[in-house]
Parts: structure tokens; C-alpha cells; sequence
């Protein structure tokens, strides 16, 4: 492609308010978790998002804003954990395959792609301690809050790689009240301690 070809979006990649900004969000966590930073370009998202390049710097800025636009857990673990204690697995478990449906991608599971990478995807990494893991494990009563505030990030993290892996599967079918009941007693035990 030369550098004057407008890229022709791919169906399906313009969001409802006919923005493409969440076709780009998720092509841009795409990139960012899968190479260095270095070798991302906004052509290469735009490209993926199906969107024209102007079109994403519009939305987020130059790459590093929209790097760091990626790397923000914060809005997803303050609509994860807005629940009291008492009904805190249950909710979170909903919230996640709810969210999961309604952006077709996981507010969380991008973390996972950035494992074992010591550019600035590792960014990824600490902000997710930062704005998940820690936030939770300050709201855990008992002993070792920040073990089993990993303890359930790990769960929740798993939910999400079982849910993308079997995307046909029966998880697809049951709603999230069905999974909740089978998945969220796990996630309760941890939160009361």
C-alpha cells in the first residue's frame, strides 16, 4: 500500500456511532501486546481497524497517547469491583462476560499477551498491578489480601482466555447469570478470605 491509499473499512469495523474508535481500541491492543512498541505505527492499526490512519489519530493522539490509552485497566476494574463485598464475585463475573459481549473483546485479558516482553509493553503489566491487583487487595478483609487479590485477577483472567478459546462453545450460549452461578463461588471464597 502506498502512503496516499486511503484504507476502505472492513465490515463490521465502525462502531454503532460510526466512529471506529472501538474497532481501533482493539486493534491497537492487538498490537501492542503482540510487538515492541517500536514496531507498532498507527498505519498498521489503522490498517487492522479498517479505519483510514487520520481516522485514529482523530481519536487517540500520537502513539504514545494511544499506548497509554491501552494500557488503562482503570475504567474496567472500577466497573469490575463496583459491587459490595458480599455480592463482589458474583458481579464481577457478569460484568465480564457482559462486557465481553458488548465490546466483542475482554477489559482485562490483554495483560496476558504482555508476559515475558521487557519493552514497553511491561507498562501493561505494572499498570495492571497498579489499577486491578492492588485496588482489590486494598478492599479484601482478612489475611493476605494481595495474594488472593492475585489469586482472583488469575481467575478472572482465566475466565476470559476459556471464554475467547471456546468462543462457539457452551459458554457462548449460557447467559452470564448461568455462568455466574457456576464460576462466582470460587471468586467468593477468595474475596471473604
Amino acid at each position: 500500500m502506498t502512503s496516499g491509499q486511503a484504507t476502505v473499512p472492513a465490515p463490521g469495523a465502525v462502531d454503532a456511532a460510526g466512529t471506529g474508535r472501538d474497532a481501533i481500541l482493539r486493534a491497537a491492543r492487538r498490537a501492542f501486546t503482540q510487538r515492541p512498541y517500536a514496531e507498532v505505527t498507527i498505519r498498521a492499526i489503522a490498517a487492522d481497524a479498517g479505519v483510514s490512519p487520520s481516522l485514529v489519530v482523530k481519536h487517540f493522539g500520537r502513539k504514545e497517547e494511544l499506548f497509554n490509552t491501552v494500557a488503562d485497566f482503570g475504567p474496567a476494574a472500577a466497573e469490575l469491583f463496583d459491587a459490595p463485598l458480599g455480592t463482589l464475585g458474583r458481579h464481577m463475573v457478569v460484568t465480564l462476560v457482559r462486557r465481553r459481549r458488548e465490546l466483542q473483546s475482554d477489559p482485562l485479558l490483554r495483560v496476558v499477551f504482555s508476559l515475558g516482553n521487557r519493552d514497553e509493553r511491561s507498562l501493561l503489566r505494572d499498570r495492571f498491578q497498579e489499577q486491578v491487583t492492588d485496588p482489590l487487595a486494598a478492599r479484601l478483609p482478612g489475611p493476605e489480601p494481595a495474594l488472593r487479590a492475585e489469586l482472583i485477577a488469575g481467575h478472572l483472567l482465566g475466565l476470559g482466555a476459556t471464554l475467547s478459546l471456546h468462543r462457539d462453545g457452551a459458554g457462548a450460549e449460557a447467559g452470564p447469570e448461568h455462568i455466574a452461578d457456576l464460576y462466582a463461588p470460587a471468586l467468593q471464597a477468595l474475596i471473604t478470605g
